[in-house]
């Protein structure tokens, strides 16, 4: 099933753009350099149609013969308009394959997202909730683990779709680095009779912080009470 995006369009138009613009400005860099030999100019050369990677063949680069020096002259580049034109027109589509050849396109379509949305979902795992590989011996443990992990996704699947009609331009992961400065203390303080008052308290969020839950109206919960210890452990007061 042959497939068109805008979205893939600008996506592809922006890195070509880019790779183009830096590999075009690094020939110039290379023609502009005095007393550079020929063995160089090929190592560097190289070393700039590599980081291209593709891009590199829509530029006709001209290297002097062996034996001559590198001048403007003798090193030349040009554009290649008319691949440049193919380029273009193929850039947003892809193809489809599927071993259900009667399949409906729409269905097809729609378990290509789910696929899509099933791999996210494993890199937010792997990057924003930072799961791991834990080697548990216990059925019950691996059971526990794979149970936390699906919560802690869940959370962040529930605050995507919050974000989504309140702050649009946002990820999970920028809530949750700009959140991040909010931390839990705890604070002690000695009695006459040996003891010791403690008080949990959360940090006071900053301007950022404090604008994004006006944004997504939440509020942080009230402070804990304070506790007090006796017999070495913390009791309600």
């Amino acid at each position: 099933m042959l497939v068109n995006s805008q979205a893939r369009v600008d996506k592809e138009r922006a890195m070509r753009r880019r790779r183009l613009k830096k590999l075009w400005a690094r020939l110039k860099e290379l023609r502009a350099m005095q007393d550079l030999s020929r063995d160089d100019l090929l190592k560097k050369l190289g070393v700039a149609q590599a980081a291209a990677g593709r891009v590199a063949s829509w530029v006709e680069v001209n290297v002097p013969p062996e034996g001559q020096p590198v001048s403007p002259q003798t090193f030349t580049f040009t554009l290649r308009k008319k691949k440049l034109r193919v380029q273009r027109r193929r850039e947003g589509g892809y193809l489809l394959r599927s071993n259900l050849p009667a399949a409906d396109p729409a269905k097809l379509w729609a378990m290509y997202l789910l696929l899509a949305e099933i791999e996210a979902a494993f890199r937010s795992l792997k990057t924003d909730l930072r799961v791991r590989p834990i080697h548990h011996q216990l059925e019950r443990r691996i059971e526990a683990h794979i149970f936390v992990a699906f919560l802690a996704y869940c959370l962040q699947v529930t605050l995507r779709a919050k974000l989504r009609p309140l702050a649009p331009g946002l990820t999970p992961r920028a809530v949750l680095e700009k959140l991040a400065c909010i931390q839990m203390l705890d604070v002690y303080f000695p009695t006459m009779d040996g003891r010791k008052l403690r008080f949990r308290r959360y940090t006071k969020p900053e301007k950022d912080p404090a604008l994004l839950l006006a944004q997504l109206k939440l509020e942080l919960p009230p402070q804990p009470p304070p506790e007090i210890t006796a017999d070495h452990k913390l009791t309600m007061d």
